[in-house]
């Protein structure tokens, strides 16, 4: 890395703007601001799921994530610059159809939890569904590449598939939605 950052604070963003990597300022609720700022989030929700026990396969699967969604926010504040590719969702599809391979056929809604590391999981899933509807807006007024969007919509679905298999690696398994069970 060629800069170190030797002081965190710049107070360039006291007045509510914030710079993007080309330059530029933009309003700290920008709809980019926001995307990057979901994406974030996304990427912190998945560190707390790293921090659980975890087969060794789902780990390595979720650190190569972590990395991607860096990239992805590396695109969205470069304005025009093209980092990520539909390589990057293939190999998540590469990764769902294996973890996928192992469950059980899905004949029922299922409801987020079961084990700790599962409902982390799902707690992921959602945050990169808010993503991906940020990308969306984002892209209304200022088109994205679309291997972005691909990319956390194959993730949300991935987030779906680990969550299950998290249940099964605790001894669990899903838990089922049962319509009408409080009437």
């Amino acid at each position: 890395m060629a800069n170190r950052l030797t002081k965190i604070y710049t107070r360039t963003g006291d007045a509510g703007t914030t710079g993007l990597a080309d330059g530029s300022r933009v309003a700290k609720d920008a709809p980019r601001i926001e995307a990057i700022g979901t994406v974030d989030e996304l990427n912190s929700a998945l560190g707390v799921l790293l921090a659980e026990d975890l087969p060794v396969e789902v780990r390595a699967c979720l650190e190569g994530v972590q990395h991607d969604l860096f990239d992805l926010g590396g695109e969205l504040s470069v304005p025009g610059h093209a980092i990520m590719s539909e390589a990057h969702s293939k190999r998540l599809e590469d990764s769902l159809d294996a973890f996928n391979a192992k469950l059980p056929a899905l004949k029922e809604f299922i409801l987020p939890g079961g084990s700790r590391a599962a409902g982390l999981a799902h707690v992921a899933r959602t945050v990169c569904r808010r993503a991906e509807r940020t990308l969306v807006a984002l892209s209304r007024s200022n088109p994205q590449s679309p291997p972005m969007l691909q990319y956390l919509n194959r993730l949300s679905d991935l987030l779906f598939v680990l969550a299950r298999t998290l249940n099964r690696h605790a001894g669990g398994d899903d838990v089922y939605w049962q319509q009408g069970k409080n009437r």
